[in-house]
């Protein structure tokens, strides 16, 4: 049978493209019916509504604004659900939330359809190039046969579990993305105007550690497994590097406001007698604020960086 797909925008539209060149039937639902046309061009069919489309594919992939959107197209009168069949699954691709996401699956469950939650990341680049992660969470077997389609899309395929975990990651991971630009945002404005040439502090950040290691891939030294007592640097060295970034904000006239709640993480941390430890010992302020246990096992942390592409 062919594949559905719906939302063919900056992330769809790409995605949809590459399942068509792979190969497979795709029949196609849009908003706007012109947009279909360059789709069709290549063979995809048009459903005039989601109702017709789920009613020709087993597998339907949705890529939405949010989560609004996507319990229209399943819910609303003509939606998805009126059509499929039992056995079909629907692979949504929308960052939504995860509430959302488990309550959708647990009311096409009822009627024997298997819902994937599979948000992505890599922009509307990584969409074209394959260069993709994909997220994917809900049940094992629907994703072990949606999995050829999911290669086709992304170099990055990874099963985080029940629904809802995806999404969750998903979310997780934007908000530290978006929060790491405002907090380069600010350090920026301190440097710039206390003299610093942009172009010059960018040529510089790039040469200290925090330009040559993946961020990411860092909070596998110490944050991750707990290793503190070995500190590679000590958290009152880092607070007084911060506090003298702080002073020179103050000195520029520059508001910074990420720099002063890392100040405060740091002075309460130096508080609980942790100054030689390692600086990363930091985060457990917020860590134990949230009343979470994020411990990772060294020999499971070993295991995941060991398995990069």
């Amino acid at each position: 049978m062919a594949i559905g797909f719906i939302g063919l925008g900056a992330m769809g539209a790409p995605l949809a493209t590459r399942l068509l060149e792979a190969g497979h039937p795709l029949v196609i639902h849009t908003r706007r019916r012109e947009a279909a046309a360059p789709f069709e061009a290549l063979g995809a069919t048009w459903a005039a509504t989601p109702r017709a489309l789920a009613a020709e594919a087993r597998t339907v992939f949705t890529m939405l604004p949010g989560p609004a959107e996507v319990e229209e197209v399943v819910f609303g009168a003509g939606g998805l659900s009126e059509g499929f069949a039992p056995g079909s699954t629907l692979i949504d691709m929308t960052t939504s939330a995860p509430s959302a996401v488990r309550s959708i699956g647990a009311s096409l469950a009822t009627a024997g359809v298997d819902l994937l939650d599979a948000p992505v990341s890599g922009g509307p680049k990584g969409a074209r190039t394959r260069r993709l992660a994909i997220w994917v969470s809900g049940p094992d077997d629907a994703f072990a046969a949606s999995r050829p389609l999911l290669d086709i899309l992304g170099d990055q395929v990874m099963h985080l579990g029940a629904l809802g975990a995806a999404t969750t990651a998903k979310l997780v991971h934007n908000c530290a993305n978006y929060g790491i630009q405002m907090v380069l945002a600010e350090v920026f404005s301190i440097g710039v105007k206390a003299g610093v040439d942009p172009a010059t502090l960018f040529a510089a950040i790039r040469q200290g550690s925090l330009g040559r290691q993946n961020v990411v891939d860092r909070l596998a030294d110490q944050f991750l497994p707990g290793a503190f007592d070995v500190p590679s640097f000590a958290l009152d060295l880092a607070f007084k590097d911060v506090s003298l970034a702080a002073d020179l904000a103050r000195e520029n006239g520059v508001p910074a406001r990420f720099t002063q709640m890392t100040l405060a993480d740091m002075t309460e941390a130096r508080n609980r007698g942790w100054g030689q430890r390692d600086s990363r010992v930091a985060m457990l302020v917020q860590e134990q604020r949230a009343g979470v246990d994020i411990r990772v096992a060294r020999a499971v942390l070993d295991g995941i960086l060991s398995n990069d592409k």
